[in-house]
Order: structure tokens, then sequence, then C-alpha cells
């Protein structure tokens, strides 16, 4: 399942779904400004400008906001060939308000057709011959449809022998219910070599109280690489049942939307362009790299 064969390979795959952040200018949440978002957007565009081949996969529609989205990415260098366009599609909306101390919050996600997901029958299989990472999230495992279709995008990454990577990125407020996606969630943490989540996501999947109960679970899950995010506290790293963290950095926060995109993305470049770490000394300078990536996004506004 997490065998690699052939790496001399280019380029990263990513899956999932566009989403436009509508982010508040204030605490009264009562002004928006508009950002082309979603987890996998980000890092497939912030892998772009580090000029990585990076082709993104999922459905817009044809409308005036789906044309836009698939342009904005398309001059990001993003390859959209293998987008699927239809008719009826719309842009998926996030709202992100601000709390009493300024921090950004998931408030709400709107999705106004919630049955409309790129297809297995649409994929083509000939993009991940010579590519050399896969990366999806959980944005794509609440639906059924998208679901069967990560199932596929994932067996053709392993029959091509690719670099998996997984953001549990959780958002409750899609899921049926908690259970079910600590459930879903786990049997694809299975399938990757790479996993990242933030802090509070180890707590809720390991359903512990701390970091260091959460790790001592974690280390049963056999991932070979899992990175946890801390937010101003830094981040870790397991491997091999070992553990290396690194502190935050003291910046002045604008906006944490997308830094842990931003962690990923610098994560996977450093595998496709380097390899698999082959030593803590590795280890550690890759934990650095991201934990520093991730808090320069937090400097200015919007997740790219």
């Amino acid at each position: 399942m997490r065998s690699l064969a052939d790496l001399n390979k280019q380029g990263v795959v990513s899956f999932g779904e566009v989403i436009v952040d509508y982010i508040s200018n204030n605490k009264d949440n009562t002004s928006f400004k508009q950002f082309i978002g979603g987890a996998t957007v980000n890092v497939a565009v912030r892998l772009a400008r580090k000029g990585i081949s990076s082709t993104y996969l999922t459905k817009l529609g044809d409308d005036e906001d789906g044309v836009f989205v698939k342009e904005e990415l398309v001059n990001e260098a993003v390859n959209m060939n293998e987008c699927s366009m239809t008719t009826t599609k719309k842009v998926c909306k996030v709202y992100v308000h601000q709390n009493e101390n300024g921090d950004r919050i998931f408030h709400s996600y709107q999705n106004p057709t919630p049955n409309e997901w790129l297809l297995d029958s649409e994929i083509n299989s000939h993009i991940f011959i010579d590519t050399k990472v896969t990366y999806f999230g959980s944005g794509t495992l609440f639906h059924e449809k998208s679901r069967r279709t990560t199932e596929t995008i994932l067996e053709l990454a392993e029959n091509f022998h690719q670099i998996i990577a997984f953001d549990t990125n959780i958002r409750l407020k899609r899921w049926e219910s908690a259970e079910l996606c600590k459930k879903t969630i786990a049997a694809f943490i299975s399938r990757a070599h790479i996993v990242k989540m933030a802090e509070d996501e180890l707590l809720f999947l390991t359903n512990t109280n701390s970091v260091k109960e959460g790790l001592a679970v974690a280390v049963k899950w056999a991932i070979p690489y899992l990175f946890v995010t801390r937010g101003k506290e830094g981040a870790i790293a397991l491997h091999n049942q070992q553990y290396i963290s690194t502190e935050g950095l003291n910046v002045t926060v604008v906006d944490s939307t997308g830094a842990g995109d931003a962690f990923m993305a610098a994560v996977i470049e450093t595998f496709h362009d380097k390899g698999l770490p082959q030593s803590k000394t590795d280890l550690e300078e890759l934990l650095t790299y991201a934990n520093g990536v991730g808090a320069k996004a937090v400097t200015k506004m919007g997740a790219l």
C-alpha cells in the first residue's frame, strides 16, 4: 500500500474543490473580502509558484464564477486541462469570521450544488504515469461521490508508485457526524506516506487531551511521515517513532487562513525536489523550512 518504486518523476497532482473564501475585514463580521481558496487550491498554486508542475483535478461550472476561477488558476501556471466543466456546478463558498481576539474562525460552508463532483469516470489515468506526488484532503471524503473518486485517484497513485500526501483539514460542519469523520479519515490515513494535521485535529482523531497523548496514539498509525502544526507553538514531525519539533516564529499575524496549506506545500515541495528525508538532520531542516513558510503566510491577508 505504501510501497514506493520510481521517484525519478516530476510534478504533483492535487485533487479537491475550489472554494471562494469570504474573509472578514472586521471583528463585527459585517464586511468581507473575496479570495480564491480551498486547501488543495492553495497548495497547488504554491507549488506552481515554486516552478513545480502542478495539475489540479476538480469540477467547475461554466458560469462566470467558474470561468473566473479557472482563468485565475491558469494564470498561476496551474494545469487545469484535466478540469471537468459543467453547466450546473456552482462554486462553493466559505465565510471566515474574526473572534474577539482577532483570530480567524471557520463560520459557515455553502455549497449550492452538493452533488456535483468530479467523477472517477472523468479521470484520465495518463496524468499519473510520470507524476511524482498525489495530494488530497478530507474535503473530498465527506460525500459519497467524491469519496469514490478519491479512491480511484489513490489506486492510480499507488499503481504508479507515487508519493501520497494527505491533509486531514477537518471541517466538521461538512460531515454527517463526528464519528463518521473520524472513521473515514482513519481509513485514508493508512493510504498516505505524508500526513499533515493541526494540533486540534490530532486531539480529535486520537480522542486525547494533550499533544503528548495524541502522538502516543498516532505512533500506532505507522504513518511514514506525520506532521502536526501548532500555530505559534511551532510544529512536530513523527517518523520511525521519533519526534522532532521546531519552535514557532515571532511574526505579526494578519490572517491565519491558509497557514497550514503553506506548511503542507513546503513539505510536498521538499519531498518532490529532494526525495524522502534520509536522516534526522534532513527531517529537521524540512520541518524548520515548512514552519517558516507557514509563519510567513500569516503576515498577509488571504490564503495565498
